[in-house]
């Protein structure tokens, strides 16, 4: 009999303890199937982006919108991009061959690079505007254009870019890097201009803090050069060339303010921040591809120009191209702060990509989009430098809420 039980309770424990096991491997693997699943979507995502990055370079998402300059200096205020749409007075430009198109034809583009004066309204002071317009008639005189100034076209944050809806706003926003790089001339208007909700004056300082300054100088210059960029300060100073010293601070894009960020967020549902990756993370590829092709031809003339600029990027990546950055929110009256996933590993996943020989092809079930050669790098005749018309992990990170311009998703292992 004592040998009888000493055999149940054994074959008892060998299935109980077959059972555990059993459950120990099912969850093993389900856990294992759940990483994989993650890790695949993050992949994908990370994918996405890459080729959102390139699409955004070679397409416009919102078309671009200029105003005549005989319009611009007649209106005597900035208007606002409904109003101007509603009244005709917006020229249109869907893609950017229609860009190339109207530079050829003896168009001049003047993109006006600003800091809002008040938290509502951009120039309620009328200061910045008469800048903007001192600064189109200068232009039109040093270089001999129609003193009509009815073949100059100005782009202005205000007035090109929709106010009303976010939607559109937003795909405007991802054409910035397009828009900035078409212009002809890059004119920052930073006059002294005192803040209307605040007791402070913005000038050239507050100006070079602000994020959105930043990426418009950096959007335009890495495809550009500093040939055509200008700064006006005030009507008694002339427009004076811009050093390229001047852009070492505004490299460091990331670390300019922000409204949205002095706000916390409130009622938001994203940092301005993120809009940036896709147009920042493009213009470093095709930066970085026209240096890598021109050192594959021995392109020296072009080369220096190119690689002085990816050796001040470079050497400050981290700085430049942050992996991530705390986001602080209000979620059901409730502070939160969370570490948001802002480069990750893209600006070395884009690297990858243009050295193994991928370079800027896109293949989905959509489009097909290949921009191997780089003479489509090289826009509107620049001299200078070239136009268009350490290797990190590559997984999610605990804790980090991963999120892009094209999806997002949380690691939750």
């Amino acid at each position: 009999n004592n040998n009888k039980a000493t055999v149940i309770i054994a074959v008892l424990f060998s299935i109980v303890g077959a059972g555990v096991l059993g459950g120990l491997a099912y969850y093993m693997y389900t856990r294992y199937v759940n990483y994989m699943r993650i890790q695949q979507a993050h992949e994908q995502l990370m994918e996405a982006t890459l080729n959102e990055s390139v699409r955004a370079l070679h397409q416009l998402d919102y078309p671009l919108h200029l105003i005549r300059g005989d319009e611009f200096v007649e209106e005597g205020k900035l208007m606002r991009h409904e109003v101007l749409r509603n009244t005709h007075k917006l020229t249109v430009l869907d893609s950017l061959s229609d860009v190339d198109a109207f530079i050829e034809a003896g168009k001049h583009v003047l993109f006006f690079s600003h800091q809002w004066s008040s938290f509502t309204a951009p120039d309620p002071s009328g200061i910045q505007y008469q800048a903007m317009c001192d600064a189109v008639k200068e232009l039109a005189n040093r270089n001999g254009w129609d003193e009509s100034l009815k073949d100059v076209f100005v782009w202005v944050d205000y007035s090109s870019i929709p106010q009303v809806n976010p939607s559109t706003q937003n795909l405007a926003i991802r054409s910035l890097a397009a828009y900035a790089s078409s212009a002809t001339y890059f004119v920052i208007v930073a006059p002294d201009t005192p803040h209307a909700d605040l007791d402070d004056i913005c000038d050239l300082g507050t100006y070079q803090r602000r994020m959105w300054c930043r990426a418009e100088q950096v959007c335009h210059s890495m495809r550009n050069g500093t040939e055509g960029m200008y700064l006006g300060v005030g009507k008694k100073a002339p427009l004076e060339p811009v050093k390229g010293d001047f852009f070492q601070e505004s490299l460091h894009v990331f670390d300019g303010e922000l409204t949205c960020c002095r706000l916390e967020h409130k009622g938001m549902g994203a940092c301005d921040r993120q809009s940036l990756v896709i147009p920042l993370l493009g213009l470093y590829g095709e930066l970085f591809r026209a240096s890598y092709e021109m050192n594959k031809n021995d392109n020296s003339d072009a080369l220096a120009s190119v690689n002085a600029f990816l050796y001040e990027i470079e050497k400050h990546q981290e700085e430049v191209f942050p992996r991530s950055f705390e986001r602080v929110m209000w979620r059901k009256n409730k502070r939160v702060v969370d570490e948001v996933l802002l480069f990750g590993d893209l600006i070395d996943r884009m690297k990858s990509r243009i050295t193994s020989g991928i370079g800027f092809a896109i293949h989905d079930e959509k489009a097909t989009i290949s921009t191997k050669a780089s003479d489509t790098f090289v826009r509107h005749g620049a001299s200078d430098f070239l136009r268009h018309g350490v290797v990190h992990g590559a997984g999610a990170h605990d804790g980090v809420q991963i999120e892009s311009a094209v999806g997002a998703m949380e690691n939750k292992l």
